[in-house]
């Protein structure tokens, strides 16, 4: 069973986040779950929390698990469609975007469907036809 870090407070924050580099907790410096914790928390288990119901601790965690690439494709996608893309490469981004984010999702199983995994999988090769639209420099 996953266990929660022993530096998290009550209130869900981290108790040393300020010294997180000089005590040696570079992975928790440069992790980012993208937004996903927030919509697992308070969109798919609409507030509820582990430390109240232990019980939810493996479903949260497993929530986590799906939700944390699929917000992190969307953040390559928003920056993706803020580029000056050709309208297709752009609808793409849009079409993606969309389909990542199905309608009033209630549970992790709506983000593990077909479509929006095939959407998540289908990243890599969106990616590949940004390339020659991208400034070297940026």
């Amino acid at each position: 069973m996953d266990s929660p870090c022993s530096n998290l407070a009550n209130n869900f924050r981290c108790t040393i986040h300020p010294d997180l580099a000089i005590k040696g907790f570079g992975g928790c410096v440069a992790y980012s779950c993208a937004g996903a914790g927030q919509r697992v928390t308070q969109v798919l288990f609409d507030g509820e929390a582990w430390r109240d119901d232990p019980d939810l601790l493996t479903h949260m965690t497993h929530a986590l698990r799906v939700l944390r690439p699929i917000h992190e494709a969307l953040k390559v996608l928003q920056e993706a469609h803020a580029l000056p893309l050709p309208d297709a490469l752009k609808s793409r981004a849009i079409s993606l975007m969309a389909a990542l984010c199905p309608p009033a999702p209630t549970s992790v199983w709506d983000f593990e469907d077909d479509a929006v995994q095939d959407a998540l999988h289908a990243l890599p090769d969106f990616i590949d036809q940004l390339a020659p639209h991208v400034d070297a420099s940026l």
